[in-house]
């Protein structure tokens, strides 16, 4: 299991978020998300420039044993995407935290981030879900 980063944030849909320096906000799936879908085989992300509303399906992940969306936690811009994710899927399974990052959005409200879980609060949503 992939040690979890104090400095991100989480939804319930098991995306994680990191606050950039240029306010920009790098999105990812958890460990625990990546770990449910299984060895992830494709990867399809927004288009930079993709312009999308909170709860939106701005991506997908797929496994051999499954495809999900992923969400957009907060509104905004796709400002870059991570292409590395076209030829090595598996980035997400092993580095879910740091080179498996999926997109970076420019937030049109910075203070949705105020309505994510931090760390601690996302270990016990996992725990309540197992419960």
């Amino acid at each position: 299991m992939s040690e979890v980063p104090e400095s991100l944030l989480f939804t319930n849909d098991h995306e994680w978020l990191r606050l950039e320096d240029d306010g920009s906000v790098t999105v990812g799936i958890t460990d625990h998300a990546q770990q449910a879908l299984g060895e992830l085989v494709f990867v399809e992300v927004p288009e930079q420039g993709d312009s999308f509303a909170m709860g939106d399906a701005c991506a997908v992940v797929e496994s051999v044993k499954a495809a999900s969306d992923v969400y957009a936690p907060l509104a905004g811009t796709v400002a870059a995407v991570n292409s590395a994710l076209a030829d090595a899927p598996e980035l997400v399974n092993g580095s879910p935290y740091a080179e498996g990052w999926i997109f970076r959005v420019t937030p049109d409200d910075a203070t949705a981030l105020d309505s994510m879980m931090d760390a601690e609060a996302y270990g016990r949503h996992l725990a309540e879900l197992e419960d």
